[in-house]
């Protein structure tokens, strides 16, 4: 299923995982054209983080199946998002930063315990291999332990495939090698995804139909539709229902008339099942989720091109309505000032 072999340079075993929000001085000049507000509004951020701490195991088994089969998953593997911001806080390069740490135990027994850097990169960039190379010696520099960097590359660039980064001086030789995965990679292999067990493949899948239903509302509505489906036929575990669906919801954005259209369906799928999974409370819960991931993403827009936000700024993107936020996302793209972003607001 994988085609991907994992390299790392010697005395590294394999993984801080990452989903970048669009960023303009990190983006390469023939790629800025494709940056638009359906670009933005497509961001895939809180539900693939959920999705990797929820099914980390499944995460690794998919996109680094050699890494997989070194861990020993009957030990506690441990996120440190706290230790992890006290590592990079120092190390930030422009608006990058890293989410997660990961430390796991290996069956070799070589040592107890290594930590792993994953990063999930969204756009191509000129400085993510530099990126993965220097969060990884900070990582071990703090901690003196086996550091292991691996990344799924979810941008849309199929040749574009960072593997290793380094510098050779006066004969010495200081070189990262990590694996990747491209999300690309899979384009041709949607069929044998659908038919995965993997959760990840779902994700996989769900990332790829997104794509290719940029454009076309009709076609995009039948592939959500198809995934849904698929989610309810697959599990029986009212979490990860949930949880899958929310990465599901939050790629494939739909007009509202088409999202009603849809949960008609979940509801006759839920009926003849006999089950209630995603709707009615969670419906609620899944909503207020995705309405505070849209404001905190136009936050970091906002803050990107125009610096810190004023409190009441930030206090009126926490109580916006949806249609609110889709109005100050299209006016920040072109708006001058921040005061522009909000003027019509303000003079209603």
């Amino acid at each position: 299923m994988n085609g991907h072999t994992p390299r790392c340079a010697p005395n590294q075993n394999p993984l801080i995982m990452e989903w970048k929000p669009i960023d303009d001085d990190m983006i390469e000049q023939d790629d800025k054209a494709a940056v638009n507000t359906e670009t933005v509004t497509d961001d895939y951020d809180s539900p693939w983080k959920e999705a990797v701490e929820h099914y980390f195991s499944e995460f690794m088994a998919f996109y680094f199946p050699e890494a997989f089969v070194e861990i020993d998953w009957s030990k506690e593997y441990v996120f440190l998002d706290q230790e992890l911001r006290a590592v990079v806080q120092d190390a930030e390069m422009g608006k990058r930063f890293v989410d997660k740490l990961v430390r796991v135990t290996l069956l070799n027994g070589d040592e107890k315990w290594i930590y792993l850097h994953i990063e999930v990169q969204g756009t191509k960039q000129a400085e993510f291999a530099k990126r993965m190379f220097v969060y990884n010696y900070r990582i071990y520099d703090r901690y003196d332990k086996p550091v292991a960097s691996m990344a799924v590359l979810a941008d849309a660039q199929a040749n574009w495939k960072p593997t290793s980064y380094g510098f050779e001086v006066l004969g010495c030789k200081h070189t990262l090698e990590f694996p990747v995965a491209k999300l690309t990679d899979y384009h041709d292999q949607l069929e044998a995804l659908k038919a995965s067990e993997n959760s990840f493949a779902i994700v996989t899948a769900t990332h790829i139909l997104t794509q290719q239903t940029r454009k076309n509302d009709d076609e995009r509505y039948k592939a959500k539709q198809l995934l849904v489906r698929l989610l309810y036929q697959r599990s029986c575990d009212k979490q990860r229902v949930i949880d899958l669906f929310r990465v599901i919801d939050w790629m494939m954005r739909l007009p509202e008339e088409l999202e009603q259209r849809l949960w008609r369906e979940i509801e006759t799928i839920e009926e003849s099942k006999k089950m209630q999974y995603v709707t009615s409370v969670e419906r609620m819960g899944i909503a207020k989720g995705l309405l505070q991931g849209e404001a905190e993403m136009l936050g970091v827009m906002l803050r990107h091109r125009f610096g810190n936000l004023p409190d009441a700024i930030t206090s009126r993107l926490k109580l916006a309505s949806e249609d609110q936020l889709k109005k100050w996302l299209i006016s920040a793209i072109s708006a001058s000032t921040l005061d522009a972003v909000f003027n019509d607001d303000m003079t209603h």
